[in-house]
C-alpha cells in the first residue's frame, strides 16, 4: 500500500491549522505542511500568538512546528512536494466543535472519509486511513462515496442546529406560560431516545457551520426540486433568527420601550465559549438590532479582539450601510466592570465562565437604577435570588423570574372555593 510521507493542507484556517497540528503531533514521521494565501496568517501561525484561540492548540502547534508542521505561503511547491492534499483528493469532512476542536481531533467519535468508487479514489481512501489509524481505532473510521460523506456533514449539523432551534422554540413558550425551559430539558432530555445534549436554549447558535450547512442543505433540496424539504429545513434557521430578535425586544421592552442614548453592557462577543471565533454569533445581531434602536454598547470579550468586534458590525448588513454609527455607539473595553459602569443594562450573550464569578455587588453600585441582566445563556441560574436582594431585575431564557413579594391577603368579599375545587367552567352559548 503506498504510504503516505508528505501531507499539504490549502488553508489556514480554523479547520486546516488545528487539523494538520494534530496530525503532524500524531504522526511524527510524516512531514505537515499547512499553506495558505494569507501572508499575516501565516505569520501568525508560526509566532508564538497563533491566530486563533482554542485550548490546547498552541502546545500542540509548538511541540511539532519546525520540526514536521510547518506553515507557508509557497503553494505550488507545497502541492508540488505533497503525497496527499487535503480537500482535493477525497472528502474527509470534519466535526470539530470550536473550544474543544483539540480533543474532538485526537478522541473523535468518528472519522468520515469519502471518495470516488474507483480503483484510484479507494487506494486515495486505504492511504489517508492509514493516516489517521496512528491513533483513532478503525471501527471509528468511516468510509463512504464521496456523496454519502458531504451529506453526512451537512445533516449532522442540520441535526445539531434543529434541537437548539426546537429547545428555543420551547423556551418561548415556556415564558409565556411560567415553565422553566431548564426543567424541562432536563425531563425530555432523560429520555434515552432523545438525549440530554444539544438542549440548552440560548440566544440562538452561531459559528461558522450550523447555519452554513443548514442553507447548504436548503439549496440543494430547492435545486433537486424538494420544496417541502428545503422549507422544513428553512425553519431552523428563522427559528433562531426569531429567538435573537425575541431577545433583543425583550430588552427594549425591559427598557421602558427605548434604548435610545442608553448605555448597555454587552458581555461575550464570541459565538460560543473558549474560542474567538465571531462568525454568525448571536451577539453581532443583537448589537444590530440594539443600534438599530439607537443604544449605546460597551462590549467585552475576554478574546475577542477589538479589531474584529469593529469589523464585524461595520458589515453593510449589521451597519445598515452606515459604518459611521459603529464610531459613534460602540466602544470595545478590556475590563467587563468599565463595560458595566454607568450602564442601564448588562447582557450577557456568551456562556464564558469568568461571567459567573464576577463582583455582581460591585457591578450593582456603578450601575445606573433600576439595574437589569438579561442573561442570554442562562450562567446566572444560581445567583437570581443573591442578584436580586442586590437589587437587579432579572429577566433570562425561556423562565420568568418572579421578585419574592410580601404576602398578601385579600378580604373575603363573597363564598370562596374549597382549594381543591377547579374553578368552574362558563356554559358556552
Amino acid at each position: 500500500m503506498f504510504k503516505i510521507k508528505r501531507i499539504c493542507c490549502i488553508g489556514a484556517g480554523y479547520v486546516g491549522g488545528p487539523t494538520c497540528s494534530v496530525i503532524a503531533q500524531m504522526c511524527p514521521e510524516i512531514t505537515v505542511t499547512v499553506v495558505d494565501v494569507n501572508e499575516s496568517r501565516i505569520k501568525a501561525w508560526n509566532s508564538d500568538t497563533l491566530p486563533i484561540y482554542e485550548p490546547g492548540l498552541k502546545e500542540v502547534v509548538e511541540s511539532c512546528r519546525g520540526r514536521n508542521l510547518f506553515f507557508s505561503t509557497d503553494i505550488p511547491s507545497a502541492i508540488r512536494d505533497a503525497d496527499l492534499v487535503f480537500i482535493s483528493v477525497l472528502s474527509n469532512p470534519e466535526f470539530l466543535a470550536e473550544g474543544t476542536a483539540v480533543r474532538d481531533l485526537k478522541e473523535p467519535d468518528r472519522v468520515l472519509i469519502g471518495g470516488d468508487e474507483t480503483p484510484e479514489g479507494q487506494r486515495a481512501i486505504r492511504a489517508l486511513c492509514a493516516v489517521y489509524e496512528h491513533w483513532v481505532p478503525k471501527s471509528r473510521i468511516i468510509t463512504t462515496n464521496t456523496w454519502s460523506s458531504e451529506l453526512s456533514k451537512l445533516a449532522a449539523n442540520a441535526f445539531l442546529a434543529q434541537r437548539i432551534s426546537s429547545i428555543n422554540s420551547i423556551s418561548a413558550l415556556c415564558e409565556a406560560t411560567g415553565a422553566d425551559v431548564e426543567e424541562v430539558a432536563k425531563a425530555i432530555g432523560m429520555d434515552q431516545r432523545i438525549g440530554s445534549k444539544f438542549l440548552k436554549a440560548s440566544v440562538g447558535f452561531g459559528g461558522s457551520c450550523f447555519q452554513k450547512d443548514v442553507l447548504n442543505l436548503v439549496y440543494l433540496c430547492e435545486a433537486l426540486n424538494l420544496p417541502e424539504v428545503a422549507s422544513y429545513w428553512q425553519q431552523v434557521i428563522d427559528m433562531n433568527e426569531y429567538q435573537r430578535r425575541r431577545f433583543a425586544c425583550r430588552i427594549i421592552d425591559c427598557l421602558f420601550n427605548t434604548v435610545t442614548g442608553k448605555k448597555i453592557a454587552l458581555l461575550g462577543f464570541s459565538f460560543k465559549k473558549d474560542t474567538g471565533d465571531t462568525r454568525e454569533s448571536s451577539s453581532i445581531y443583537i448589537s444590530k438590532y440594539l443600534m438599530d434602536e439607537g443604544a449605546k454598547l460597551f462590549i467585552y470579550d475576554p478574546k475577542v479582539l477589538k479589531e474584529q468586534i469593529i469589523h464585524d458590525l461595520s458589515q453593510p448588513s449589521i451597519s445598515e450601510d452606515n459604518p459611521q454609527r459603529v464610531s459613534e455607539l460602540v466602544t470595545v473595553t478590556r475590563d467587563p466592570y468599565e463595560a458595566c459602569q454607568s450602564a442601564h443594562a448588562l447582557v450577557i450573550c456568551t456562556e464564558w465562565d469568568m461571567f459567573r464569578e464576577l463582583d455582581y455587588e460591585k457591578i450593582y453600585k456603578k450601575m445606573l437604577k433600576p439595574a437589569f441582566i438579561f442573561d442570554g445563556r442562562r450562567v446566572l441560574d444560581h445567583l437570581h435570588a443573591e442578584l436580586q436582594s442586590i437589587g437587579f431585575q432579572i429577566e433570562t431564557i425561556g423562565k420568568k423570574v418572579t421578585s419574592a413579594r410580601i404576602p398578601y391577603t385579600p378580604a373575603i368579599v363573597g363564598p370562596r372555593t374549597a382549594p381543591t375545587e377547579p374553578p368552574t367552567k362558563k356554559a358556552k352559548a
